[in-house]
């Protein structure tokens, strides 16, 4: 009950805490709300997700998903890294929610190992 807690909170809650933490003062002065739009965008990351209708079972409860799934691989996680260096708001978002939901899935793979 904890890890699903833990896991999903960390996947719908936290995006909006990182979002406003980094663009809660936007040097737009036409949006006074850019971390509200960046933490949608980080949620919609999630979608990296779609890579599990490739596995079969598509959900198992049991598997740990890094390094399984190819959207949740080492070489996924590098194009991530690269995408946080493209001068544009919005794919910065989107890849501090792809690299933020590997790294919430990799803690859901760590309390499965205990």
């Amino acid at each position: 009950m904890l890890q699903s807690f833990l896991h999903y909170g960390s996947h719908w809650i936290i995006p909006f805490a990182i979002a406003y933490l980094i663009w809660r003062r936007s040097n737009r002065s036409d949006d006074n709300r850019l971390w509200l739009k960046a933490g949608l965008i980080m949620i919609a990351s999630n979608f990296i997700d779609i890579d599990h209708l490739l596995a079969t079972p598509i959900f198992d409860p049991n598997r740990c998903s890094i390094g399984f799934h190819p959207l949740h691989t080492i070489w996924a996680a590098a194009i991530y890294m690269i995408l946080l260096f493209v001068p544009r708001w919005w794919m910065r978002a989107i890849a501090l929610g792809c690299l933020w939901h590997l790294i919430t899935d990799s803690g859901d793979c760590i309390m499965q190992a205990i």
